[in-house]
């Protein structure tokens, strides 16, 4: 077991390098933690709201934008379709807008089985206004401290648009895990497996807790501005709903870990290198207190809360409930991981990096199963899971 960052019992091999080296750039989302600022009173709806297409919104992160959607499971196979895994095969290249459409090319990576169009709410039009690697404020409207990001303008800014032209009925927010620099998190825990032989989980805890009052108050901010540009669209509040959702765990606990601690095939195969340790903290301590702090900040703004911390359990990278596609077995949504591998060292032409330990296709239907199922809940806040070996229609709800 590791003990220290000084014991380096074991050189890392050339592809262990080239996934820590991934690895040390990757992008992801994961949410924070923090006490959930006050909530403040509610803007008066001036008009009446419009009466134009109902409409289902999306804000947020990666999380909510459909990232690793192009994914069905995990293979380590280096050419053609990966074995049935990648979408983005034509048969002679690969084509990311084929999943991601325009999208593709400013990385916010909206994908076709994203969450606001896996879910069935009865909308007449599904709007993904999310975008991978979204902070806080780039929610923000820009007349109160939003920023655009790639290329796009802040998203509370897009919602007034939508809100004007559609009769919205449902606005589902996941942000606040890259206000936490998550992908630091991830980079030191990679680092800690491959070279340093020590855990991480110590310093990414502290780490994490140093941002989190940060974190928290720009998730409440972010509720604030979507209800004042609602309100200024003249929509009561009783009008719509609003969901602030938390996120799942992408790996598993160590005792369900399909691949052993010592040797390579964790990062080389499974890629999920990561000491039981970590995995155990990361599953077991911060994405529950991840889910605690927005569902206080969720209680705090008065919108509905939907846990997704334990939407992936059994389905996670690497667990020993799920298996890799082969030649002769393809991807499933019953046998498949629902969660995209940490890329970048297990083949360097595998997609793009960012998509790394998020919900996979498979689990993009899981998430808009869950969202169906709270749709047909007005009020109460809820926590989603999977039944083992079923597809998405398995996906059920209990009262948190």
């Amino acid at each position: 077991m590791p003990e220290n960052r000084s014991s380096i019992t074991r050189s890392t091999p050339r592809l262990g390098r080239r996934l820590l080296t991934a690895a040390l750039a990757l992008p992801l989302t994961v949410a924070g933690l923090a006490v959930a600022a006050p909530a403040h009173a509610a803007p008066v709806a001036l008009t009446a709201a419009p009466t134009g297409p109902t409409a289902s919104v999306t804000l947020g992160d990666s999380y909510i934008s459909g990232e690793a959607g192009r994914w069905k499971g995990n293979s380590a196979g280096t050419s053609g379709s990966r074995n049935g895994s990648d979408r983005a095969w034509t048969g002679s290249s690969y084509d990311p807008a084929r999943v991601y459409g325009a999208t593709a090319a400013s990385g916010c990576d909206r994908s076709d089985v994203a969450e606001v169009l896996s879910a069935s709410t009865g909308a007449q039009n599904e709007i993904n206004l999310a975008c991978s690697g979204a902070v806080t404020a780039n929610v923000f409207r820009a007349s109160n401290g939003g920023q655009s990001y790639k290329g796009e303008a802040p998203q509370a800014d897009q919602l007034a648009t939508v809100a004007r032209q559609n009769n919205v009925k449902l606005i589902t927010l996941s942000i606040g895990g890259n206000d936490l620099g998550f992908s630091d998190v991830i980079s030191t825990c990679v680092q800690d497996y491959l070279i340093w032989y020590s855990y991480c989980h110590g310093s990414a805890q502290s780490q994490i807790d140093d941002k989190l009052p940060t974190a928290m108050a720009g998730v409440g901010k972010a509720v604030d501005e979507i209800r004042a540009v609602m309100a200024d669209a003249g929509y009561a509040q009783s009008d719509y709903r609003l969901v602030l959702q938390s996120y799942p765990s992408p790996i598993p606990r160590s005792a369900e870990m399909r691949y052993p601690e010592s040797g390579w095939t964790r990062s080389n195969t499974g890629g999920c290198p990561f000491w039981d340790g970590d995995a155990d903290w990361a599953r077991d301590t911060m994405v529950p207190q991840i889910s605690q702090a927005l569902a206080g900040v969720a209680s705090a703004k008065g919108a509905q809360f939907l846990d997704l911390s334990d939407m992936l359990q059994g389905r996670e990278v690497c667990s020993t409930a799920t298996r890799q596609p082969t030649t002769t077995t393809g991807p499933s949504a019953t046998t498949s991981e629902w969660a995209r591998f940490l890329d970048g060292g297990l083949n360097s032409t595998q997609g793009a990096l960012q998509e790394s330990m998020h919900p996979n296709y498979y689990g993009q239907q899981a998430v808009g199963r869950c969202l169906t199922l709270l749709w047909a809940r007005p009020s109460g806040d809820y926590s989603c899971r999977n039944t083992a070996g079923q597809d998405a229609s398995g996906m059920y709800l209990t009262a948190r």
